[in-house]
């Protein structure tokens, strides 16, 4: 699904100037590409012109189905955080011919999983990429593939922050990890009552059930100041990316590194 950003108030030439002016003053974007079991795959990239010194935070963002990375930039996490690394992948065709990512290990052999370990690889050859700072992001469908990689990649990723996504019963995390789940209480694409399982899901295995804390409208965090609190943020909305998604999503971020959790 397109961003639904785009669709909601904004306009896109707007926007597109707006990141022209980001790209002229902080962020330098570059379309790249790599080679995963023989088929070549793109994302966009958001680098710091500037970069501050020491190592660089790095964000992994995944559009929604039927979406693209060059549309999806625009949720402009690079604006959000203009210290880090932003990179926007691209989806390959799923079963139905609309780009997306794979929700369960396995599927479409892991392709996507390989992109990511390919992409991660090759990222820390070229920049100086903070390890203990990667992060991992996406909507709808790229929202079930954060929860994918927090199942299967749970040692890559600092933390994750899924939008409007579901945890699939093949793709169950085990490992605490601080997450923001985001979602919209009149979604009628992603089941709502599918994404509040999700978040009970994910207290569970954080270990932060229980009464929560709020921290804002429509916001929650359970477990604050532990080493995998669950902030969640509902919105009154549907199937969509509000506007201060990135912001909060960057915040979230910022506030946690894997140091943090004594590892």
């Amino acid at each position: 699904m397109r961003s639904p950003l785009v669709g909601s108030g904004f306009s896109r030439t707007f926007l597109f100037l707006v990141l022209l002016l980001v790209c002229a003053r902080g962020a330098a974007a570059a379309t790249v590409s790599w080679m995963v079991d023989g088929v070549e795959r793109f994302a966009i990239i958001y680098a710091p012109k500037s970069p501050p010194a020491g190592k660089l935070p790095l964000i992994f963002s995944f559009h929604g189905h039927g979406d693209d990375a060059e549309n999806f930039q625009f949720v402009g996490l690079q604006t959000a955080w203009p210290d880090a690394i932003v990179v926007y992948f691209q989806g390959l065709p799923s079963r139905d011919g609309y780009a997306g990512w794979q929700v369960e290990p396995g599927e479409y052999g892991d392709r996507d999983l390989k992109l990511v370990d390919a992409a991660l690889a090759a990222l820390k050859a070229k920049y100086n990429v903070d390890e203990n700072r990667i992060y991992a992001t996406g909507f709808s469908n790229g929202a079930h593939f954060t929860y994918l990689l927090w199942a299967a990649r749970p040692n890559v990723f600092a933390a994750f922050a899924p939008v409007a996504g579901r945890i699939r019963a093949a793709a169950m995390p085990k490992d605490p990890r601080p997450i923001l789940v985001i979602g919209g209480a009149r979604d009628a694409q992603v089941a709502f009552a599918d994404q509040r399982q999700a978040m009970g899901i994910a207290m569970r295995v954080n270990g932060v059930e229980g009464s929560g804390k709020s921290c804002g409208d429509g916001c929650m965090v359970y477990g604050a100041g532990t080493a995998a609190p669950v902030m969640t943020w509902i919105h009154a909305g549907g199937h969509e990316y509000p506007r201060p998604t990135s912001g909060k999503i960057a915040a979230f971020f910022h506030e946690h590194a894997k140091g943090t959790r004594g590892e």
